[in-house]
C-alpha cells in the first residue's frame, strides 16, 4: 500500500506543475471510473456529491466511515491518483482529523481538500500541522490542498478579500499545506494577485465568469475543479428522466450510454 501511495502521490504532485490540472469531480466509484475512462489524469471527489450519494446534506454531516468506504471503492476501480474532499475533516479535534486523513490515505487517497469554512484560520492551521506530523510518522505522502472560503462565504468586503486570502495562505503554507483552493474566486486581476503572492499552487473552481482555461494558466492557476457541478447535472438529468417516466410510463428523449458500454467500464476490475 505504501508503494502505491508513494507512486501515486509523486504523480499527483507532478500534475500540479504541468499547465492547469483539470479535475472533473466524481462522487462514487462509478462516476470516478467513467471520468477516468475519458482520459482524466487524476480523480478528485466533490464532498457535496459524496454526501448526496449517501443521503446526507453537504456540510460535515457525512459519517467518516462512508467517506472511507467511498475512498476504497474508488481506489479499487481506478489506476490514477485519487484526492478526497474531506470538508473540515469531520471533527474539530486536530488529532481526530489527522487520523481521518491517515485512514483515507491507507484506503487509497494521495490528496485531500480540507477547508476553513466559517471557522478561524488558526483552527485549520492546527489541523494542518497535526496532519503533516501524523503522515510523516506513518511514512505516507498526501497532497494537502487547503481551501479557504473567503470568497465563497464573503468573509470580507470585496476590496479586502485578496489581502485576507494572502494572509491565510501564508498561515496555511507555514502549517504544511501543499496547495491553496479558493472557490468563488473568478476575477482575473484577483486571481493573478493571489497566484503571485500565495506561495502555493492555486486551485480555482468552475463558476460563471471564470476566465478561459488558457487565461487561467497565464494568470498562474495550476488546478481547476468542477466542484459539485457534474453531480448537480446528474441529479437534474435523472430527475427529468424519472419525472417523465412517472408521468406517462415512457422514456424521455435524450442521450444514454449503451448498457454494454457502461458495463465494460468495470469488466477488468
Amino acid at each position: 500500500m505504501h508503494e502505491r501511495n508513494a507512486e501515486h502521490a509523486a504523480r499527483f504532485r507532478t500534475l500540479h506543475t504541468q499547465g492547469v490540472l483539470r479535475l472533473a469531480n466524481a462522487w462514487d466509484a462509478g462516476s470516478a471510473r467513467l471520468i477516468e475512462s475519458l482520459g482524466a489524469p487524476a480523480i478528485a471527489t466533490t464532498s457535496a456529491g459524496v454526501a448526496w450519494a449517501h443521503g446526507y446534506a453537504d456540510g460535515d454531516t457525512l459519517p467518516i466511515e462512508h467517506l472511507l468506504a467511498t475512498t476504497k471503492e474508488i481506489a479499487r476501480v481506478i489506476r490514477v491518483p485519487l484526492s478526497m474532499d474531506i470538508e473540515g475533516g469531520y471533527s474539530d479535534d486536530p488529532a481526530v482529523v489527522a487520523n481521518n486523513v491517515v485512514r483515507a490515505a491507507e484506503a487509497g487517497a494521495v490528496g485531500i481538500n480540507i477547508e476553513d469554512g466559517g471557522g478561524s484560520p488558526e483552527a485549520l492551521c492546527a489541523k494542518l500541522a497535526r496532519i503533516r506530523e501524523t503522515l510523516a510518522a506513518r511514512g505516507l505522502d498526501v497532497y494537502v490542498n487547503a481551501r479557504t472560503d473567503v470568497y465563497l462565504r464573503g468573509l470580507a468586503p470585496p476590496e479586502e478579500r485578496v489581502a485576507m486570502v494572502l494572509e491565510r495562505a501564508a498561515l496555511y503554507r507555514e502549517a504544511g499545506a501543499d496547495g491553496l483552493f479558493i472557490p468563488g474566486l473568478t476575477d482575473a486581476g484577483a486571481i493573478r494577485d493571489v497566484a503571485a503572492g500565495a506561495g502555493l499552487p492555486l486551485n480555482v473552481m468552475l463558476r460563471p465568469g471564470l476566465p478561459t482555461l488558457e487565461e487561467l494558466e497565464a494568470l498562474g492557476v495550476r488546478r481547476l475543479s468542477a466542484g459539485s457541478d457534474l453531480a448537480q447535472a446528474a441529479f437534474a438529468h435523472v430527475g427529468a428522466l424519472a419525472g417523465a417516466f412517472l408521468q406517462d410510463g415512457h422514456a424521455a428523449p435524450g442521450e444514454r450510454m449503451a448498457y454494454g458500454e457502461v458495463n465494460a467500464l468495470f469488466g477488468e476490475h
